[in-house]
């Protein structure tokens, strides 16, 4: 398989299919949003058309992997050697409110590994990248996490899930203790964007529960090949399809975890 030509291929696919969905935005129609299995969980017919366009043109570019994608437009799969995870919107809400945080994650997956991920911030036009064995990029500009040595100094990104469970109060000790030991916390509203912006360095960390793989597989992979560190709320791998999530540099990750775990009942 050829990643570096699937690279280029995919990251040329989220520049078209984002200007679709940054001209769509720009007179957007409120009454034409649909509400899915939750509240404040939103969704449109650009949600849906974009994700058709992907995988439209995924399928051409790798026609034996399967399917897995927020939107549902495409039979889902997981049983295949090879599978696109994709979220073709993600930062919905903040879409449907012209708040200019959102993006397209595409991830491939062979088996259980990820060996390809793109996080296109359709607004920026920033497209981070990374193959399996290579380096991760902004564009053509080689990143790498920031050397911010301790938590102290470290500026986080979380997310509120939209399915709040027994954990929420947990959850929001967690967030009032990074309160406490950090220079700040902040809430874009993509998780795809803030694992991309742990990548490069503009946060030194980010954290969140109750995610879905189309949120992660692409930003997460690219976070590892840009030398950081991804696990599950216990230190683990499963954050891909576990639900939880803890990325960040090599110096505040052990750090993080220290904050997590004891409160979330690890």
């Amino acid at each position: 398989m050829d990643l570096i030509s699937i690279d280029k291929r995919v990251a040329e696919l989220c520049v078209e299919v984002g200007d679709f969905i940054q001209k769509e935005g720009a007179g957007f129609d409120l009454s034409k949003i649909e509400q899915k299995n939750s509240f404040n969980n939103l969704v449109s017919y650009v949600d849906k058309e974009a994700e058709r366009r992907l995988v439209y043109s995924l399928h051409k570019i790798v026609p034996e992997a399967g399917f897995i994608t927020e939107e549902g437009t495409v039979e889902q799969s997981k049983q295949n050697t090879y599978n696109w995870i994709i979220d073709p919107l993600d930062g919905t809400t903040n879409f449907l409110h012209g708040l200019p945080i959102y993006a397209i994650s595409i991830g491939l997956t062979r088996g259980t590994e990820t060996i390809f991920g793109a996080v296109y911030h359709v607004v920026r036009k920033e497209c981070f990248h990374a193959i399996e064995g290579g380096k991760a990029f902004c564009n053509d500009h080689e990143i790498r996490v920031s050397s911010v040595p301790s938590l102290g100094e470290s500026l986080l990104a979380t997310g509120f899930p939209y399915y709040h469970s027994e954990k929420k109060d947990a959850y929001l000790d967690i967030i009032k203790e990074f309160l406490y030991k950090t220079h700040g916390i902040r809430r874009l509203g993509s998780a795809a964007i803030d694992l991309a912006y742990v990548a490069c360095g503009r946060l030194e960390g980010f954290f969140e529960y109750n995610l879905n793989p189309w949120d992660v597989a692409a930003g997460a992979f690219i976070v590892q090949q840009a030398g950081g560190k991804v696990t599950d709320f216990k230190g683990g791998n499963n954050f891909l399809f576990g639900g939880e999530l803890c990325a960040a540099n090599g110096h505040i990750h052990q750090e993080m975890l220290n904050q997590i775990k004891p409160r979330w009942g690890y």
